[in-house]
């Protein structure tokens, strides 16, 4: 009997954490409007990854498939396209994640959280430590992602090289492979010199 009433209790303090009560979606709702920023860079953070991507490509294609004397002009028209993918695409997916934010992460916090943690979460989104916090935390990024290269390089550059020459025999045999790509000299065999 006193089994059952444990197990009772412990479903009833579950169910207590579990449900949501007007206060509690208010406290949700003041904590992703804190977030907000957060969430706002997350997006745009896609947009920009996914542009860089591409911008990464092209420079390649640039750099081994376009002549010299064209790659300035066409350099400037692909960076003329990617900033505006990233102009007309950041605030589209910016407020994509703003409205998104409250079914997904705001369910999560209703779900995982309990008022009083909501409440203490909230207290440190606004404290003045989280805010200083917030506005060292780029600096400190940067310098730790400087650091991180500087250091890391002695032991990714050896891997980076052997992909890069990986990626380049898997091109060159296709290439070589390709009836287009043969110079017009390696077309046809040399003539034998006539023997005497």
């Amino acid at each position: 009997m006193k089994r059952w009433i444990g197990v009772a209790l412990l479903t009833l303090a579950t169910l207590t954490n579990a449900q949501t009560t007007p206060a509690k979606k208010e406290l949700v709702a003041k904590l992703l409007q804190l977030q907000q920023p957060g969430i706002e860079n997350v997006a745009r953070g896609l947009v920009e990854q996914v542009a860089g991507r591409m911008m990464q490509d092209a420079g390649r294609v640039l750099q081994t498939q376009v002549p010299p004397e064209k790659r300035e002009a066409i350099g400037k028209n692909i960076e003329a396209s990617v900033r505006k993918y990233i102009d007309e695409s950041t605030p589209l997916l910016r407020e994509r994640a703003v409205k998104l934010a409250p079914s997904v992460i705001g369910a999560a916090l209703e779900e995982k959280f309990t008022e009083d943690e909501l409440k203490q979460l909230i207290a440190w989104n606004e404290s003045p430590v989280n805010k200083k916090y917030q506005q060292a935390l780029p600096e400190i990024q940067s310098g730790f992602l400087q650091k991180l290269v500087a250091e890391g390089r002695p032991v990714i550059e050896p891997k980076v090289q052997a992909l890069e020459q990986s990626i380049r025999s898997a091109l060159s045999s296709g290439v070589a492979a390709s009836p287009v790509s043969k110079p017009a000299s390696a077309a046809k065999p040399a003539a034998k010199p006539a023997s005497k």
